[in-house]
């Protein structure tokens, strides 16, 4: 069985972080463990508080599963202050052979609240960037990286390779936020670009697509596949994730992470 870990908030309506992360796993066939990271108040509205766990429980939740377990992909979603950051970052150096590292660079959630401290970004690329075989903003991520503003795909591209220059091995940059026909992300491995397209859908349901993807990519980097198929496959599911969105809560509903399993069980139509 391949295994992969997460290392994320827990969201305590489910629809995003470790459990999102957890249900991804699942529902691509990877078994899934997690190291948190920090325990969140909220629901489908917003993020009303975050209570950060302690830097040594959050590296030593990491170190005892490579103790005991064969990891083979490993996803960071929220890590919201520097003591987290580096804690992490010690218990991966740690690590004789690292698997392929997943980088979320989760910074501020769909209600505006920020799940990324201040002093805390130059951390995150310092410790975490030269650490991760593939990183994923989406394009306010990547402006706030980058300090600089992504209108279109051309700006897309020098940003993907921008991120990489700080120490990524390989870019995703997300571009739903463009807000222009289907949504294209831009995939750059170091040398050569790709980009994948797939039909905007019209849902306010799309609580935890970030992690969710992230969380695809890494499953399906567990199971071997390439960079470059690894994003395909994960892009594919996180669309039907999204087209089949649960309308839960008053807020934004969370992506149905197994829509597959559930269409063969009849329980939803194809």
């Amino acid at each position: 069985m391949r295994t992969a870990l997460t290392i994320a908030g827990s969201d305590s309506s489910g629809g995003a972080g470790i459990q999102a992360d957890l249900k991804t796993f699942q529902a691509i066939g990877v078994f899934g463990m997690s190291a948190v990271t920090a325990v969140t108040v909220q629901n489908t509205q917003k993020v009303y508080a975050i209570q950060e766990m302690t830097p040594d429980i959050v590296h030593d939740q990491i170190t005892c599963l490579f103790d005991d377990t064969p990891v083979h992909a490993v996803k960071i979603g929220m890590v919201a202050s520097v003591p987290l950051i580096e804690a992490i970052a010690r218990a991966l150096r740690s690590i004789k052979r690292l698997p392929p590292v997943i980088l979320d660079p989760v910074m501020v959630s769909k209600s505006g609240y920020a799940l990324l401290q201040p002093d805390a970004q130059d951390a995150l690329v310092e410790q975490l960037f030269p650490l991760a075989q593939v990183v994923t903003p989406n394009l306010p991520e990547a402006e706030a990286l980058l300090k600089n503003k992504i209108a279109d795909m051309d700006a897309m591209q020098v940003a993907a390779r921008k991120i990489s220059a700080l120490g990524a091995k390989m870019v995703v940059v997300k571009g739903g936020h463009l807000g222009q026909g289907n949504a294209t992300d831009v995939l750059f491995d170091g040398e050569a670009f790709q980009f994948l397209e797939s039909p905007r859908i019209d849902t306010t349901n799309t609580h935890g697509t970030g992690c969710t993807f992230s969380s695809a990519i890494a499953a399906y980097m567990a199971q071997g596949w390439s960079f470059f198929e690894a994003v395909a496959r994960a892009k594919t599911y996180i669309t039907g994730a999204i087209e089949n969105a649960l309308a839960l809560g008053k807020g934004c509903g969370p992506t149905h992470h197994f829509f597959e399993l559930y269409r063969r069980a009849g329980i939803i139509g194809e």
